[in-house]
């Protein structure tokens, strides 16, 4: 059964306007914000858009063809029930107008627009806003419907509409494996809502994970706790070096890229981190992907709430976001790096960790090199000696001086020796 869930307390607790529209309302939820009216013409244009694309189509002729979803649609929300129940009407109506406006904008990402027809929301602030509010869990429709109006008015020819969702929200998203994002999901049917295909579309290049297999249970959970931030870990010897490319479009000399987000490895002292890009956005679209794995139930898969923790435990400061930024991980485009580290650092509030935690195997073995009588002695003289240039030209110093004074010291001997 389709769940469109509202977000919990726990996780909205720390940015709860990370799950509310900025600018368009989707779905009943959020439909009384009176705030964001605004932009309900740009329903009307795109809805009247749809009824040129098939002749003989009408607005009654379409609301007879949702009508025969409702009972189904009313079920994947949560409250509504008494709002609606009187007024199945306006139900019907929001989900004709909000589902048309969602599958005209994507066939408009994708270039198919009518013959003769200009773009209703072109490139910029407004369509960046437009794709971060398709995007939040609290703003879905159920994709049976979306399916059902594309259908609707599709041609012959058309490219798939799973495959055009992906490509519309391809930009929206810090680091993707363009390989896994032209995948065939399969039938429409067994989809939830766009936030959910999205989903599905993230995953690491590797399915196979060893370490779920490794240790059992809440036992294998406290290598995260223990682990280290990544100045700490340079300090005992760790390297960082980037993997794969950002891409924000597709095109077929990178589809055969297969590195993901989530392809984090460690091994020999190097750790290897895909780099991803940090906008305005990066947190809203990270935050609602976590929302929706930590309140599905049936969702087994919960790689974007493991990267969060891991990129949390990571990262301590905005020392530790220079350093990664330096090797090319992060690529900052909000501002300071105080910026980026409170992102991580709030984002994993609240969210819970199962036993096969995605990154267990890789904290193992993080600590356990840390742990290593050298690596440990080689942290701690560059915490307390080496940690900034002065400190360190300090300590040389003062080898140095004791050094000659030990020098000194023994010529002095060997001269009272030989008198």
């Amino acid at each position: 059964m389709v769940k469109i869930n509202q977000v919990s307390a726990g996780l909205s607790e720390s940015n709860p306007n990370a799950y509310k529209p900025m600018l368009i309302t989707i779905g009943p939820y959020h439909k009384h914000n009176t705030e964001l009216r605004s932009i309900e013409k740009y329903k009307l244009m795109y809805l009247q858009r749809f009824l040129r694309r098939k002749e003989g189509i009408d607005v009654e002729g379409c609301i007879r063809e949702i009508e025969e979803l409702k009972d189904e649609a009313r079920k994947c929300y949560d409250d509504i029930h008494d709002f609606y129940s009187d007024n199945i009407g306006e139900f019907l109506l929001m989900l004709l107008l909000d589902g048309c406006f969602v599958v005209e904008y994507i066939r408009e990402c994708c270039g198919i627009i009518p013959t003769g027809e200009d773009i209703i929301i072109s490139g910029g602030c407004l369509d960046n806003q437009v794709r971060r509010d398709l995007l939040l869990l609290e703003n879905q429709l159920p994709f049976f419907v979306l399916a059902k109006l594309h259908d609707m008015t599709m041609d012959i020819d058309q490219t798939s509409f799973i495959i055009m969702v992906k490509c519309a929200f391809l930009p929206s998203l810090p680091k993707i494996t363009p390989a896994s994002f032209v995948e065939n999901e399969g039938n429409a049917k067994n989809i939830k809502h766009i936030l959910q295909l999205v989903h599905m579309s993230c995953h690491p290049s590797d399915m196979n994970n060893p370490s779920i297999e490794i240790e059992h249970c809440g036992k294998s959970l406290i290598w995260i706790d223990i682990m280290p931030n990544a100045t700490e870990l340079c300090e005992a010897g760790v390297s960082f070096t980037k993997v794969g490319t950002v891409y924000t479009y597709l095109e077929e000399d990178n589809f055969e890229d297969c590195t993901s987000l989530f392809d984090i490895k460690f091994e020999n002292g190097l750790m290897k981190i895909p780099c991803f890009e940090v906008v305005d956005d990066t947190e809203t679209i990270l935050r609602n992907l976590i929302a929706y794995e930590q309140q599905s139930p049936n969702e087994h898969s919960r790689y974007f709430s493991d990267y969060a923790v891991f990129m949390d435990h990571l990262i301590d400061s905005e020392k530790d976001v220079n350093l990664l930024r330096l090797k090319g991980v992060i690529r900052n485009r909000i501002g300071e790096d105080k910026e980026v580290a409170n992102l991580f650092n709030k984002i994993g509030k609240g969210v819970s960790i199962s036993s096969d935690f995605y990154y267990k195997e890789e904290c193992r073995k993080v600590v356990q090199h840390c742990q290593k009588p050298w690596n440990r002695m080689k942290a701690n003289l560059r915490h307390n000696y080496f940690h900034s240039p002065w400190a360190g030209v300090s300590t040389v110093a003062a080898i140095i001086l004791l050094l000659l004074t030990v020098i000194q010291t023994i010529l002095s001997f060997i001269s009272v020796l030989i008198k």
